[in-house]
């Protein structure tokens, strides 16, 4: 029976949910390795992954001495990982490829020249390419970066894309103090939550963007929980009322763009004189408008961030000591997962239609 657990809710399975994710993970681990079980999710060409996608039996390579051989535990499925399989995104594997870019494991044997990690290590990968939609996988030490076990297997899951994006666009681009704001749209998305918890623990407001939708107030209060401090549709972001707001809040110097077209401009436009709006996303698929006004009178800075080419540049070093950042905040309550549903890795299709649906904000995470 497939496993299907949306927010701590199950549905056709029953188990004590008191014990951790992490041992629950870790039975998981064993179970599968005890079958041989290496399964992946194979795409041999580019299209939308319902289609191109297939449940496949692999080889795997042998482990060399400076090799890790992990058990994949969970792996989300992120909008990067869609434009990937469709073959729209700016970096692609060579074909046949396996899906996934994220995603958390743990270690079940090392090479002899391995020394940073050690089997019952979580790891989580250092870089796109590896292809975490499957149940074992070996790589260079290098590819992968040391994440403590004892944080939430989802937390660890969705640590190495959104969390990252959000931390470094809050740290990069202005300098902030307690007290300024930052506005954003997709506000609902993984790296729109991380962005909220982090500014929060950074003692930062924040005014965050949402489409209207069905759900809305249901989704206001999620964010809030969260700690968001405002919450404003893309339709009452355009009306008077917003000089209200900022009689309570400062304009904010920092702008996060994850959609694109008339959302961009709109935020924009709130934005401090000399204020950056950074662009991580392209939702919309629509093009960044700005207006003249904003650059002659505003000096408004127009930047663009890619978390993939940050890890590039700034190597494994930086990227393990941010890590261990993020997961103090995790050990300490501050960040927490996104909304997540989490799917039996065999039910595949079903965590990839969701994840294809408008207006599902609750990121699917495929369980091994």
């Amino acid at each position: 029976m497939a496993l299907r657990r949306v927010c701590g809710q199950v549905s056709g399975f029953k188990r004590p949910w008191a014990e951790s994710r992490r041992s629950w993970g870790r039975a998981l681990a064993s179970s599968a390795a005890a079958r041989g079980r290496r399964e992946a999710l194979v795409y041999r060409k580019h299209g939308e992954p319902l289609g191109v996608i297939q449940l496949e039996n692999l080889e795997l390579p042998q482990l060399g001495d400076s090799d890790i051989r992990a058990q994949m535990l969970a792996a989300p499925i992120n909008p990067s990982d869609i434009n990937m399989v469709q073959g729209t995104y700016p970096v692609l594997p060579d074909l046949p490829a396996i899906g996934g870019n994220e995603g958390v494991g743990q270690v079940l044997d090392v090479g002899s020249k391995v020394t940073n990690v050690k089997p019952g290590d979580w790891v989580i990968p250092s870089d796109t390419g590896l292809g975490t939609w499957r149940m074992e996988a070996v790589g260079n030490m290098n590819d992968f970066v040391k994440v403590p076990n004892n944080i939430p297997l989802l937390c660890a899951a969705t640590l190495g894309v959104n969390p990252c994006t959000a931390y470094r666009m809050l740290c990069d681009f202005e300098t902030l103090k307690p007290g300024d704001s930052v506005i954003q749209n997709a506000a609902n998305s993984g790296v729109g939550q991380a962005a909220i918890q982090i500014a929060k623990a950074m003692g930062l407001k924040t005014i965050n963007i949402i489409r209207d939708r069905p759900d809305l107030q249901q989704l206001t209060d999620s964010l809030k929980s969260m700690g968001a401090d405002y919450v404003i549709t893309e339709e009452a972001l355009r009306k008077p009322e917003m000089k209200e707001l900022f009689t309570k809040v400062p304009r904010p110097r920092l702008a996060l763009n994850g959609v694109g077209g008339k959302s961009a401009t709109e935020i924009l436009r709130h934005l401090e004189k000399g204020g950056t709006i950074v662009t991580y996303g392209g939702m919309a698929k629509q093009p960044v408008v700005v207006p003249v006004s904003a650059l002659i009178f505003k000096d408004v800075k127009i930047r663009g961030f890619w978390v993939t080419q940050w890890k590039r540049d700034h190597g494994h070093d930086l990227l393990q000591k941010m890590i261990s950042m993020l997961c103090d905040f995790i050990q300490a309550g501050k960040l927490t997962a996104p909304v997540c549903t989490e799917v039996q890795f065999q039910d595949y299709q079903t965590a990839l239609k969701a994840a294809t649906t408008p207006f599902i904000s609750s990121k699917q995470i495929l369980i091994m």
